[in-house]
């Protein structure tokens, strides 16, 4: 499941040709686009759920992840992988997937996800950015008499409803690039604003964290593809 806006010209068309090679079904939610956007979804026959919003949900990002889980739980599906449209597993990962699914273990699988920085070939790693020195839950299996449940926050939203950390989960060695930093100066500044504009008091996240966004000297490390455990 994935939501989306204003995605063509970025990473889209790549992450859904990427995701078609080993997910069964994709469920989108647009978020108002107003370019070439649902168009793309639509080119992909594994998207087999496509739902407009008329007006863009800026600032309710809970809303928006509640209206997406719903959208995906109507395809009554096994297992959800929440993912971006700007996020890709490491090629090791793929052929490990099924093995993360294939099990009564564990309900949740979650995932070490690295922010890529001006180029596709560093990612970010400094005292503010360290999200791979952690695990996203991403991939979780679907109970439907479960009681999924999304905080209502207008920023910073888990991809993943809060109650799924209650059930057995498994964290995962394997890596997810992010690509969303790795534009230009100009495209980054833009996320500031927009992260400034929705939280400007910081209530939803760090203000530093969002200052940090205009560093003009980040440290950076290069990327190396490695075939990761399970």
């Amino acid at each position: 499941m994935m939501q989306v806006r204003n995605e063509a010209g970025r990473y889209l068309e790549a992450a859904l040709a990427d995701l078609s090679g080993f997910v069964d079904e994709i469920v989108i939610v647009d978020d108002a686009s107003e370019d070439e956007t649902p168009d793309i979804c639509r080119s992909f026959p594994k998207v087999v759920r496509l739902v407009r919003l008329p007006e863009p949900l800026f600032g309710q990002e809970g809303r928006l992840r509640q209206l997406l889980w719903q959208a995906a739980v109507q395809t009554e599906p096994d297992w959800l992988l929440s993912i971006d449209a700007d996020e890709f597993f490491e090629r090791s990962a793929k052929s490990h997937i099924r093995s993360l699914i294939d099990q009564d273990r564990y309900d949740w699988v979650s995932f070490r996800m690295y922010d890529f920085w001006g180029s596709l070939a560093y990612y970010r790693e400094d005292e503010l950015w360290q999200l791979h020195k952690r695990h996203t839950m991403m991939l979780v299996r679907y109970l439907p008499l479960y009681s999924y449940i999304y905080p209502d926050w207008n920023h910073h939203v888990p991809r993943l409803p809060l109650t799924c950390s209650a059930l057995p989960g498994f964290q995962s060695e394997l890596r997810v690039k992010h690509y969303g930093w790795a534009g230009d100066e100009a495209a980054r500044h833009a996320k500031y604003e927009r992260y400034m504009a929705i939280d400007p008091d910081g209530k939803w996240g760090s203000l530093a964290h969002y200052a940090s966004i205009l560093d003009p000297s980040p440290r950076l490390v290069r990327w190396q593809e490695e075939a990761g455990p399970t």
